[in-house]
C-alpha cells in the first residue's frame, strides 16, 4: 500500500514521452492497470478519459481543455461516463 498517490493529470498539449507510449499504457487491459506501473511520466494520464473521479472537478476548472491525443473536450469525455458513476463524485466540503 501506497501512504500516498499523487497523478500528474496532464501539463497543457504535452503528450509525454511520446504518443505510441501514451496509446500503449491507455490501451491496458484492467488487469495489466492493476499491475504494472510505469518507469516513466505518461502525459496526458493514461486513464483519465476513464476516471469520473478525475475528470468531475476537472470540468470545473477547465471544461474546455482538450485531450491532445484523443481529441476529445473535459466536457465530452465526461459526458461518455455512466450517469451513475458521475453522480457518485461529490464535492468533500463546504
Amino acid at each position: 500500500m501506497r501512504t500516498l498517490d499523487l497523478d500528474l493529470i496532464a501539463l497543457g498539449d504535452a503528450v509525454l514521452p511520446d504518443a505510441a507510449t501514451q496509446a500503449q499504457w491507455r490501451g491496458l487491459d484492467p488487469e495489466a492497470q492493476r499491475r504494472l506501473a510505469p518507469d516513466r511520466l505518461i502525459l496526458p494520464h493514461p486513464r483519465l478519459q476513464d476516471r469520473s473521479f478525475v475528470l468531475v472537478p476537472l470540468a470545473d476548472v477547465a471544461p474546455d481543455w482538450r485531450h491532445p491525443v484523443l481529441g476529445l473536450t473535459v466536457r465530452e469525455m465526461l459526458a461518455a461516463r455512466p450517469v451513475a458513476e458521475r453522480s457518485e463524485v461529490v464535492p468533500l466540503g463546504v
